[in-house]
């Protein structure tokens, strides 16, 4: 499969449509692989869309050496494709193939022997906290996706928005399996978030933080440990704080730590901290949910008091390949959230009477970036 690889921007309107037509004709794209000069980025293209076009099976390719442990089975060593196949219970002819779209992935490595072992690739994957978790738990978008048409015209009754029941105010009725679940998720997937978090922002001048929607407290936990005299207040449903007390206190934070079950939906926030964070909270919640809470933080935030919004975001004019495509179609399907950019936080923050407002996009956006804001000083 070729194509024209096209400079971004265009010059000209006029010169765009000219070479969106070229780019369609199979002529042009035979004639433009012959020419030394294009031929590179003609490959390069092309490689690029089939990328896209095989997308699904890569995915599942993952899912499938993350369900059957090969990354872990591989990590003391190299072992043949008729070893892991017993190991797995898998025919041997099937997991030659499936090693071998793993490796071709990057994830594994083939020696010339024929034995498979783990590529640097493949051990970041068991390394980084929660990575795993997130490729099991993408079934239920998956299955969300199954029909993406229906899906975009409609999208009602997803399996995610089963999974996440807090986007819709739920707090005590829910399933405590469920929370625990969901608990068990946001947590695994805090700890990079924390760490990209705590490198965009300096909480050295703050004496209080109030993580509102911190599950369990592992972004306080980050940021607790630290800044050594910061004192911490977590708030969040009472299905999600009941697990918070032990993380804390494992963490050695109990001592100045604040426990504050509610909804913010519904409940007043606490009062006396000179700092809000709200990490991967947002993105989760419709723009009049998104109001409401942010003058609640104004209102309660002391004058000068700070804001830290850390969430992936959207490029915006710029679509970003990892926020764009994963986390807007992410929200997309939990039916009460979205991605939304740097500047479309800013406004809200603007719009909610906060200034001061400073925006960073994260040297990892598939991570998270941060946007800070300040309450007027008085």
């Amino acid at each position: 499969m070729a194509g024209l690889p096209i400079a971004q921007p265009l010059p000209a309107p006029g010169l765009r449509a000219r070479v969106l037509r070229l780019a369609g004709s199979r002529a042009f794209q035979e004639w433009a692989a012959r020419m030394p000069v294009l031929r590179r980025l003609v490959r390069a293209e092309g490689s690029a869309m089939f990328d896209i076009v095989a997308g699904f099976v890569n995915s599942q390719t993952l899912m499938a050496l993350v369900e059957l442990r090969i990354l872990h089975l591989l990590h003391d060593g190299a072992e043949s494709a008729d070893d892991l196949a017993r190991r797995c219970d898998i025919p041997a002819p099937r997991m030659q193939v499936l090693l071998q779209a793993g490796a071709a992935l990057g994830l594994l490595r083939r020696a010339r022997d024929g034995r498979f072992s783990l590529a640097l690739r493949g051990a970041a994957m068991i390394g980084v906290p929660g990575l795993e978790a997130m490729v099991r738990h993408h079934r239920a978008l998956y299955a969300d996706l199954a029909d993406p048409v229906a899906f975009w015209r409609d999208g009602q009754n997803t399996e995610l928005s089963r999974f996440w029941p807090y986007v819709f105010g739920a707090s005590g009725a829910v399933d405590p399996e469920i929370t625990a679940s969901y608990s068990r998720l946001m947590a695994d997937s805090q700890a990079l978030v924390a760490e990209d978090t705590l490198r965009m922002v300096d909480l050295r001048d703050a004496r209080q933080l109030l993580d509102i929607g911190g599950g369990t407290g592992a972004f306080l936990c980050a940021a607790g440990q630290a800044y050594p005299a910061l004192q911490l207040g977590l708030f969040d449903l009472p299905v999600v704080v009941a697990n918070a007390a032990g993380r804390l206190d494992a963490a050695g934070l109990l001592h100045r730590s604040r426990i504050y079950p509610g909804s913010f939906r519904d409940d007043p926030l606490p009062q006396g901290a000179d700092a809000v964070s709200l990490i991967r909270v947002l993105y989760d919640h419709d723009d009049s949910t998104v109001r409401s809470l942010l003058a609640a933080i104004r209102k309660t935030l002391p004058p000068a008091g700070r804001l830290i919004i850390s969430e992936p975001m959207s490029g915006g004019a710029r679509p970003d390949r990892a926020t764009d495509v994963y986390f807007s179609i992410y929200t997309l399907a939990m039916q009460t959230g979205r991605t939304r950019s740097l500047a479309e936080i800013g406004a809200l923050l603007a719009g909610s009477g906060f200034d001061n407002i400073k925006e960073t996009w994260g040297y990892r956006p598939f991570v998270t970036s941060v946007i800070t804001a300040r309450s007027p000083a008085q």
